[in-house]
């Protein structure tokens, strides 16, 4: 193998096991950013900012998303049957924030409406998918959920983009990137 000629471009090099250096390197992909909704048992909407969400499968239409084994919304997700993907957009920022910290009540004064299984769907969405829980895998320290997508939508409005630990709009390819 031969070596990088490019290594002096390298922001840092670390080894698989310093947790530290690896989420720096894993932040120079840039995600989507989504609020994952479902119902809990006593019926209460829960929700959370997840990054972690991407495609599995066009037939059947699966996608997965990943949660914390440590998230205190784990179990609602785990044993709920349902749960919706909102994708968010670039004028949407405070809700990326309300449903990334522990507020009391994540939901205050959004009109919600119920998708499949009740989860709630976030108004003014780039996009939404609408999911059955198929199977829940365990992935070291989060729990990977793969959902059968049920029914989507999605607008054309901006998406917003998560990178190197900042918010930002995904903006349309310039000509010469797009073909």
């Amino acid at each position: 193998m031969q070596p990088d000629t490019h290594s002096a471009r390298w922001a840092g090099d670390g080894p698989s096991g310093d947790p530290q250096a690896l989420r720096k390197a894993l932040g120079s992909f840039a995600t989507g950013v989504t609020v994952v909704t479902t119902v809990a048992p006593d019926g209460s909407p829960v929700g959370l900012t997840a990054s972690s969400f991407n495609s599995v499968s066009m037939d059947p239409p699966l996608i997965l998303w990943s949660l914390s084994n440590r998230s205190p919304s784990l179990a609602a997700f785990c044993e709920g049957s349902h749960f919706a993907v909102n994708v968010l957009t670039d004028e949407q920022i405070e809700l990326c924030h309300r449903f990334g910290r522990p507020v009391a009540d994540k939901f205050a004064g959004l009109a919600v409406t119920p998708g499949a299984g009740g989860a709630p769907l976030l108004p003014g969405a780039a996009a939404q998918f609408e999911c059955a829980l198929e199977a829940v895998y365990p992935g070291g320290d989060h729990q990977i959920l793969l959902g059968r997508v049920l029914r989507f939508r999605w607008s054309e409005r901006t998406p917003l983009l998560f990178c190197r630990g900042k918010l930002g709009a995904a903006l349309p390819a310039e000509p010469a990137l797009a073909g």
